[in-house]
């Protein structure tokens, strides 16, 4: 079953069981993958409908920092129940030592040394991380990776 089908499942599910919540998530999320499918005139697959949550995810995580911010806790409540929503869709996330091990496979394949070689190493590790980890730890593991050589032992 595909992302987008489990989506219509859920949703319709949430509606029956009178779940507001999880039913205006779940529409948020459907809507803001048919604009993408709009904005790119055709179907999206299940890595595209990964990226526009993990999107989301990252918007919703600045909103309830604003809202802590200007002390509303309710808003800060209710984003944060949309949050887990939002995320029980995501696959399951990489542990920081996984994380590393595909860092350090990268750094390998691709005979990185330097900060120059930072597009490189991201162009061959995004891949393999998409969704499943966040995009500014990986980046601030592999600046530290090239940055200091050292901590790269395994490859030299």
């Amino acid at each position: 079953m595909s992302l987008q089908d489990r989506l219509l499942v859920e949703m319709n599910q949430a509606a029956k069981a009178g779940d507001r919540l999880k039913l205006s998530t779940i529409r948020l999320i459907r809507s803001a993958v048919k604009n993408k499918e709009i904005e790119k005139k055709k179907s999206l697959e299940d890595e595209e409908v990964l990226k526009v949550i993990s999107s989301m995810i990252r918007q919703m995580g600045e909103s309830i920092e604003q809202f802590q911010k200007g002390g509303r806790d309710d808003l800060v409540k209710k984003e944060e129940a949309e949050l887990k929503i939002l995320q029980s869709y995501m696959p399951e996330q990489l542990s920081e030592e996984q994380i590393e091990k595909l860092i350090n496979e990268a750094l390998e394949e691709t005979g990185a040394i330097s900060f120059k070689d930072m597009g490189k190493v991201m162009k061959a590790l995004m891949p393999k991380i998409a969704g499943r980890a966040d995009g500014a730890q990986v980046n601030r593991i592999v600046r530290e990776k090239l940055s200091n050589p050292s901590t790269n032992s395994e490859q030299v």
